[in-house]
């Protein structure tokens, strides 16, 4: 039985991640779970790598879960746990890890475990037809707490709150009006114009790229949130400036000062 498929594909500086689970709008099976942390993992140590671009497969980004492999494993404290804690978040904790900057282009479903995945990217863009939520109240459970962590901080906890209490439903363009989307544009031009943004980030300077995901994980971490947040930044600055001689560095610069574009 078909349980659904992340594939990659590597075009130059650029790999495409297509979650993929034909007649399921692509939801998110275990077994995609488990691939989508294998991929972020792996992706980063891929040398001429410099951005990532996540797509769905047939017009549709992801509906959630695979509910129907659910009974499974969800009414038992322990499996239930392992599932969130080892394979969702092992999937989503490796996207948040990764230095590599990583594109969204989201259309059609984009609920629960598909608003999870958006979150942890760095440019989202979307078609007209998009639909954001996270049901599950529905379905009678909440959303697990690093998740709802994730969902919070990326969407507001206003909208998250909205989310998972109502279970609403929220369109592209008012996606786009809370700051979740950075940009809505039509369907025939959504995958051209994710592919773009994505060309351009992979033409700049790949090291600053992951320098600037890694100060902004950082920042994101709960200690840099609180009263630590003195010592967290400390100890991001400790290492911050290390790149000074290097050679994309002074690239960049003499670029500048050169008036021609910079070799990267």
């Amino acid at each position: 039985m078909a349980c659904g498929s992340i594939e990659v594909a590597i075009d130059g500086a650029i790999a495409t991640v297509v979650l993929s689970h034909p007649g399921k709008f692509n939801a998110m099976s275990r077994a995609m779970w488990r691939r989508l942390r294998e991929v972020f993992r792996e992706l980063p140590a891929r040398a001429g790598l410099r951005c990532v671009l996540v797509r769905g497969e047939g017009g549709h980004f992801c509906a959630g879960g695979d509910i129907a492999e659910y009974p499974a494993f969800r009414f038992r404290p322990d499996s239930l746990r392992a599932f969130h804690e080892d394979e969702v978040w092992g999937g989503l904790g490796a996207m948040l890890d990764c230095d590599l900057p990583i594109v969204a282009a989201i259309a059609g479903h984009c609920m629960g475990a598909g608003v999870e995945i958006a979150s942890c990217c760095d440019i989202r863009v979307a078609a007209p037809d998009a639909r954001f939520g996270a049901p599950i109240a529905r379905l009678g459970f909440p959303m697990a707490p690093r998740e709802a962590q994730l969902v919070a901080r990326a969407l507001g906890e206003a909208t998250a709150r909205e989310l998972l209490l109502e279970a609403a439903v929220l369109d592209a363009a008012e996606m786009q009006a809370r700051g979740f989307l950075h940009r809505v544009l039509d369907a025939d031009v959504l995958h051209a114009h994710a592919l773009e943004r994505a060309t351009r980030i992979a033409a700049l300077a790949p090291r600053a790229a992951r320098l600037n995901k890694q100060t902004l994980r950082a920042l994101n971490q709960p200690a840099a949130l609180a009263e630590q947040a003195p010592e967290a930044i400390e100890n991001i600055v400790t290492r911050a400036y290390d790149y000074a001689d290097s050679a994309e560095h002074r690239e960049g610069i003499a670029a500048f000062l050169q008036k021609r574009p910079a070799r990267f």
